[in-house]
């Protein structure tokens, strides 16, 4: 291939080579585009064609390609090619939109195509001989850092409204200063239409801006154009995700929406955005529950440990961090700015330890001669908590013996 495509490794190569022999008149669109423009590694290979998309999928099959027909309602059809995706879609234009879906027929125009696309910078397209279409000067604004929607900002919303969303995400990754006023003005004036969008879509997109780039930045940027109220209509606590980013936290989706989502409303939220049960499980056991202090002894941990797993422990370190530091910006707190360097000893430990496990089981309590029953419960309480009061070191045969002298 041509020089400039560096981005793209060589069985990318190679597998487009096998498509531009076949379809010499496919394009690379979108952000495979952008990313060799930039210099960045190429993750998936999006094109296009003035073809339609029976006559794609009868081209490729007829060269031996292995064709998955994904969207043919959308034009789209993925070759695969030594087990990758290369998705091929068929110029369109839009009939009719309604904020969340699009119906589509086909055209050979390129420039109509790249003018139902959401970003100029997702609207170019290159050729086989290496040759940048640009229809709307997105290679400018990638050069700028300027985000900004293709034509009329209001339209393009209008027709998909979680292009509200993407523009954040884009702004994050690509946008440099103050974003697009034009687009900004957009968003305020129709941030209504979110509340067409499945909440699955939301927080799909809502997901990758929390743990993207210049997180902090963005989620205040959406809080002051009134898109956090429409997304989070429990409410939202600002200041605690700033700092929570800030403070250096991992880019875990679940626990930064946990510092993001006002108190008291972590379940309506988990509930309104249908998290899995397994993220709204941790949402829940991260934003309730004791902290363990910066200075808790080896034996103290080792009991929190005892009845929880330390990924929530930790995740808890990192709110009550925040809360603090927000709490501290804002004048409430009584006390100095929490030492960073504690929180960060205490969440090294907690991870260094390995959990302990009660060793004793039920079946041990009738052995030792109690009735089976309701008792048995009762007992096994009773060692355990002799067992954790110990700092759970004991051994089962420690715990064992303290079972058959009794707790007199």
């Amino acid at each position: 291939m041509d020089a400039g495509s560096e981005g793209l490794t060589p069985a990318q190569r190679r597998a487009l080579a096998q498509i531009w022999a076949v379809l010499p008149q496919a394009r690379l669109v979108g952000g495979v585009v952008r990313d060799l423009l930039m210099g960045r590694p190429v993750a998936d290979v999006d094109m296009a064609t003035p073809e339609t998309p029976e006559q794609v999928q009868d081209t490729l099959t007829a060269a031996g390609i292995k064709v998955v027909p994904t969207g043919l309602s959308h034009g789209t059809v993925t070759a695969v090619i030594a087990s990758a995706p290369y998705e091929i879609t068929t110029l369109r234009r839009d009939m009719e939109t309604d904020g969340r879906h699009a119906v589509v027929c086909w055209t050979t125009d390129w420039r109509e195509d790249a003018a139902r696309r959401d970003f100029t910078i997702n609207a170019m397209s290159r050729s086989r001989d290496g040759t940048l279409h640009d229809y709307f000067g997105g290679q400018a604004d990638l050069a700028q850092g300027l985000v900004r929607f293709v034509g009329d900002a209001g339209t393009r919303i209008e027709e998909d409204a979680l292009r509200i969303l993407r523009f954040f995400r884009f702004q994050g990754r690509y946008g440099t200063g103050e974003p697009d006023a034009e687009a900004m003005r957009a968003i305020t004036l129709r941030v209504g239409l979110i509340t067409r969008l499945s909440v699955e879509r939301v927080w799909s997109e809502l997901q990758r801006i929390l743990i993207g780039p210049n997180a902090a930045t963005l989620v205040a940027m959406m809080a002051r154009a009134g898109v956090l109220s429409v997304i989070l209509p429990q409410g939202f606590a600002l200041g605690r995700f700033i700092h929570l980013v800030q403070a250096g936290a991992p880019a875990d989706a679940v626990l930064r929406l946990a510092a993001l989502a006002a108190e008291g409303s972590k379940l309506d939220v988990a509930q309104h955005l249908k998290l899995s049960r397994a993220d709204t499980a941790f949402l829940l056991a991260v934003s309730k529950g004791p902290v363990p202090e910066t200075d808790a002894t080896d034996a103290a941990l080792r009991r929190f440990l005892a009845d929880e797993p330390a990924r929530p422990l930790i995740g808890r370190t990192w709110l009550w961090q925040a809360t603090l530091l927000a709490d501290a910006e804002g004048g409430q707190a009584e006390t100095a700015q929490p030492d960073a360097r504690a929180f960060e000893a205490l969440r090294k430990r907690l991870e260094g330890i390995p959990r302990p496990v009660f060793p004793v089981a039920g079946r041990d309590i009738v052995a030792a001669g109690h009735a089976p029953g309701p008792a048995v419960g009762q007992v096994l309480a009773r060692v355990r908590n002799w067992w954790m009061a110990e700092g759970c070191t004991a051994s089962r045969e420690a715990c064992l013996d303290r079972l058959r002298h009794g707790f007199e």
